[in-house]
């Protein structure tokens, strides 16, 4: 059993920064794929970005040249950076494992002025 732990949610201004991390309670080394999903108020889940075992990456058109997916090995623990946040951004932010098909408890972003 895999558990992940979100964190790094809040509430921005339209144009602001965020950065979520997902932790891992075991090694995400060989992970097929891990990645952050969505869910806006009255909106079906959206996958927003995914990291690959070797690296590589996929990112919903919404968000490309916004988000970034990264990981780092070591501390077990995948990132999204947000920039240039947007109102429709505002969602609670999922991480999932898709080896396992495990999911965190996922954290709330609010993009509002």
């Amino acid at each position: 059993q895999v558990q992940l732990v979100e964190s790094g949610g809040g509430s921005v201004q339209p144009g602001g920064s965020l950065r979520l991390s997902c932790a891992a309670s075991t090694s995400i080394r060989s992970t097929y794929a891990m990645g952050w999903v969505r869910q806006g108020p009255g909106k079906q889940r959206e996958l927003v970005a995914v990291i690959g075992r070797d690296g590589t990456t996929q990112y919903a058109d919404s968000v490309k040249g916004r988000f970034t997916i990264s990981r780092d090995i070591a501390k077990k623990t995948v990132y999204l950076e947000m920039n240039s946040l947007k109102p429709e951004d505002t969602a609670v932010y999922y991480c999932r494992d898709f080896q396992g098909d495990y999911w965190g408890q996922g954290t709330q972003v609010t993009v509002s002025s």
